[in-house]
């Protein structure tokens, strides 16, 4: 394969110089063939190379300083583009000299990359499509330069290709969703005299945002503006703000976008606006009547390209051209002693009817307490809430928060306080459910950042579905449990930094010779258990390609929910130290070798920087796509963890429940059994956790062939299991299982048959108050872990035909 790169290279090197009789490139022409060949080169690190030969050259070839015959630049081209640790990794699985065949690549993309169903066709397609040699892609070979071209390209990325697109099911009610919002929108920076622009609606809505601020106030000749009311921030035209909306409003996604209106205008002027909306919108603008038989927000998908309009509403059915309605903005929340008079009304407003009218999902309401909600509430009835009432509810009652956000619409704003537009953990609020987290937009940062990272999840059209036990009307989840949740499995994330790549120095390092002293943090972010950080060394002096080979292990009890945030500081720089940085949710990860592409403080891409990662997740069980993760777990003596039914205090209802304790534990046993016995496989066969039983039984089967025994390994098939009888010196280790889920599904049916009689029943036995709350959230706990131990359970059954197939695949080659 040397050969072959080195003919390639000469080749190369031939066609570029053309004609020119010295055979000599200048430092130019080799920038150009360098970073024709390899893009991910830095045109400074070829510049520093180019000089350092020339300072090696002696007088009597002086003249041909900055220019390159052909073997120095083959020379050059190999040291500075052969990455050591891609190197090391290509040999580990080259089974001839220093190249991939396909037979090899097909193993390396089945047991690293965790891909199923890979065909020697599938191979070759990859072979031609990054092997830069002619002779290697007719002979089906992948050298050291095309390896490291997959490995840097789209295809080994780490970010799940199938989350690029919306992916989730739309068709939930607008409750069931995190929807991205943004605070203050048309602020370019801070809300005390900072500028305002419609470019900053246009900069939002195409980065997805779905839910945009109007701060709405009387302007000069009876036409209404938009700006931070009593600051020195800029004032913009309403009219132009809509207009700019009406325009880009679906350039992003086709997913509903909601006008939060703070309404601060005379009647005149509102009129003004409801004729700006409706002129300009058209059929856009959302008018459906409300319906008060239904129970539920209507979905995102029958929402498409739709402008909804959150603000006060006048009663239903009125007749009246204006009324009088609860103060319910911003300003009111936070200046609250101003809003009240001296009897402790709420101070009212004037609304215009043809406002009023524009307004149907999203009626603002001034919220009380969970418990009136419950009760009185209508679903298309919002609260919003400051930063600071939305923390102190999310840690007195958050379980209660959870489930009002299971029906109702939230939206949190930031403290009046945050003057400099900072923002605040938005993850604290979508623990407890909340839907419309609203950040500035206009501030880059860790809570950016995080706020980017969610909203991948779903094509980034500003609409991310919540987990199944933050939707489900019984189910039982707070935000902040230590205990297992019920019906998830947790998940062990494994990550192994390897390297970094062209690391710039930190913003705003001073002189030339600054060098980068990088180190690398890894930071969950989620529900309070799974929150872990930790960091790698530092390596000194080397920004260009340094090696961590440092490895962190991390449980995550609810993936839905997690983040994960990878960072890249520099340890001996003062001041901002920050050079780049990836928040990733953890359910779009994909596994085996992979480069992350580093984004700036603004999160724009950072031209070649990346990391040099290694991800394996163990454990999953249920969710996501499971042939892509590692499915093993850490052999271990630890006394096994029971999924538990928990008393209700009602003896008929306890009795149904107590039936499916032992189909629990058996259930539990079954799954861990088929689990430890697959991690023990592969480490007898010696692959990582996440290869597949397909190349386990191959690569024994190679093992037996290559044997001086007199060895050999049979599949047979005994009834409808395969096993694997094996002469000589190799054990009968495959172990067959099929899970049983029908007692357990019986349970769940008969619990969930006492769900509309539940109050009754627990109030004929006399529990009242707190004690029917604590059996109320009982019922929900065991509900749900017989929902969720069958999802695993059924999840546990396709893995084990995956198996079967496997197998059977291996036995049909």
């Amino acid at each position: 394969m040397q050969q072959m790169r080195d003919s390639w290279l000469q080749e190369m090197f031939q066609a570029e110089i053309g004609e020119n009789d010295s055979g000599l490139l200048d430092d130019r022409g080799v920038i150009k063939l360098i970073k024709k060949l390899n893009s991910n080169i830095a045109t400074e690190r070829v510049q520093q190379k180019v000089k350092e030969l020339d300072l090696k050259r002696t007088e009597s070839s002086a003249g041909i300083r900055g220019k390159l015959n052909s073997e120095e630049f083959i020379s050059l081209f190999k040291e500075i583009s052969t990455r050591p640790e891609i190197y090391f990794l290509l040999v580990r699985y080259a089974s001839n000299a220093d190249y991939l065949s396909t037979d090899d690549l097909l193993l390396f993309l089945e047991a690293e990359q965790g891909m199923a169903r890979v065909t020697k066709d599938k191979c070759l397609e990859v072979i031609n499509n990054f092997e830069p040699s002619k002779e290697g892609r007719k002979l089906g070979q992948l050298g050291i330069d095309g390896f490291t071209h997959y490995l840097l390209s789209e295809e080994c990325d780490i970010f799940d290709p199938d989350h690029k697109k919306c992916c989730q099911d739309m068709s939930h009610p607008l409750s069931h969703f995190f929807i991205a919002s943004s605070h203050n929108t048309y602020l370019m920076k801070d809300q005390l005299q900072g500028p305002s622009s419609v470019d900053a609606y246009i900069r939002a809505l195409k980065k997805g945002c779905r839910c945009v601020e109007l701060d709405c106030w009387d302007g000069p000749n009876d036409d209404p503006v938009i700006y931070h009311g009593h600051t020195l921030t800029k004032k913009i035209s309403f009219k132009s703000v809509i207009e700019a909306i009406n325009h880009h409003a679906f350039d992003a996604s086709d997913y509903p976008v909601i006008l939060s209106i703070e309404n601060h205008c005379s009647i005149k002027q509102q009129k003004a606006m409801a004729t700006y909306m409706l002129s300009i919108f058209g059929d856009k603008l959302c008018l459906d009547h409300i319906s008060e038989k239904s129970t539920h927000l209507p979905t995102p998908e029958s929402l498409r390209r739709k402008i909804l309009v959150k603000g006060k509403k006048l009663p239903l059915n009125t007749e009246l051209e204006e009324g009088y309605v609860t103060d319910e903005d911003e300003g009111a929340e936070s200046d609250k002693k101003k809003n009240k008079t001296l009897e402790g009304t709420v101070k009212k407003h004037k609304l215009a009817k043809e406002l009023s009218d524009l307004v149907n999902y999203c009626v603002s309401k001034r919220f009380q307490d969970f418990q009136l909600s419950q009760q009185q509430q209508k679903y298309w009835e919002m609260c919003s809430y400051s930063e600071s009432t939305a923390l102190k509810l999310a840690m007195a009652c958050p379980e209660e928060f959870v489930n009002h956000n299971k029906r109702f619409l939230s939206r949190i704003y930031p403290n009046g306080m945050r003057v400099d537009s900072s923002n605040y953990n938005p993850q604290d609020l979508w623990n407890c459910g909340c839907q419309m987290v609203a950040l500035n937009y206009q501030t880059p940062g860790l809570m950016m950042d995080l706020y980017d990272g969610l909203f991948k999840k779903n094509g980034n059209c500003g609409y991310v579905l919540k987990p199944a036990i933050m939707r489900e009307e019984i189910a039982y989840f707070s935000a902040n449990t230590k205990d297992v949740i019920p019906g998830v499995s947790p998940q062990i994330l494994h990550v192994k930094i390897i390297s970094g790549q062209h690391f710039p120095k930190p913003k705003g390092s001073g002189s030339r010779g600054d060098v980068t002293d990088p180190y690398v943090t890894l930071e969950i972010f989620g529900i309070p258990a799974d929150c872990a950080e930790e960091r790698t060394k530092t390596v000194p002096h080397n920004g260009y390609n340094p090696i961590f080979d440092e490895s962190f292990e991390f449980q995550i009890n609810l993936p839905e929910l997690a983040l994960v945030r990878f960072a890249v500081l520099d340890d001996d720089y003062i001041g901002d130290e920050f050079i780049g940085q990836y928040t990733i949710p953890f359910e779009c990860m994909q596994t085996g070798y992979r480069h992350v592409r580093l984004l700036s403080n603004t999160g724009d891409p950072i031209e070649n920087c990346s990391l040099f990662v290694h991800i394996a997740i163990t454990n999953k069980r249920g969710g996501g796509k499971a042939h892509k993760r590692g499915m093993s777990v850490k052999k271990t003596k630890r006394k096994r963890d029971y999924p538990s039914m928990k008393s209700v205090g009602v003896k008929s209802i306890d009795e149904t429940f107590k039936v499916a304790i032992q189909p629990l534990r058996d259930a539990t046993d079954l799954r861990d059994g088929v689990q430890i016995a697959l991690a023990e496989f592969k480490e007898t066969c010696g692959l990582s956790p996440i290869a597949n039983i397909k190349q386990c039984i191959r690569l024994l089967a190679t093992r037996v062939a290559n044997s001086s025994e007199n060895a050999s390994l049979n599949l047979s098939m005994k009834g409808d299991y395969p096993s694997l009888e094996a002469q000589g010196i190799l054990p009968d280790i495959l172990k067959k299982a099929l899970l049983s889920f029908d007692e357990l599904l019986h349970s769940q049916r008969a619990g969930l048959e006492w769900h509309e009689e539940l109050e009754s029943a627990c109030q004929q036995t006399g529990l009242k108050g707190r004690k029917l709350a604590k059996a109320t959230e009982n019922f929900a706990w065991n509900i749900r872990v017989l929902k969720g131990q069958a999802d695993l359970l059924l999840q546990g059954k396709k893995d084990c035909q995956e198996y079967l197939r496997q197998v059977t695949c291996v036995d049909e080659e």
